[in-house]
């Protein structure tokens, strides 16, 4: 059996302060989205979602607030420029999600 990552799923609070975040790294995402329940973004194959809180909730019928790391997401950057430019402008995700940056 072979399996394959195809999306990685985020809860977030705010979707219009998620996807700004998201924006600050690169991704190309409509501002007609802010406002979306659920947010996909292709990347190379594998997605990336976002879920408001509230369609988490109707989902899984009820929701704990996670604590410490709920999950990394490390994205390669292409040059040591590239990533000091990119770290000098992005401030942390404002889920509490631990973002790493690597060359």
């Amino acid at each position: 059996m072979t399996i394959k990552l195809d999306m990685v799923g985020i809860v977030v609070a705010n979707m219009r302060e998620a996807l700004d975040f998201y924006r600050l790294l690169g991704f190309q995402i409509a501002e007609t989205h802010n406002d979306d329940m659920h947010v996909e973004i292709d990347q190379e194959g594998v997605r990336l979602a976002f879920d408001k809180l509230e369609m988490a909730k109707g989902i899984y019928g009820s929701w704990e607030e996670p604590t410490g790391h709920r999950i990394e997401l490390a994205f390669r950057c292409e040059s040591r420029e590239a990533l000091d430019q990119l770290y000098a402008k992005i401030v942390q995700d404002p889920d509490g999600n631990l973002i790493s940056l690597f060359v």
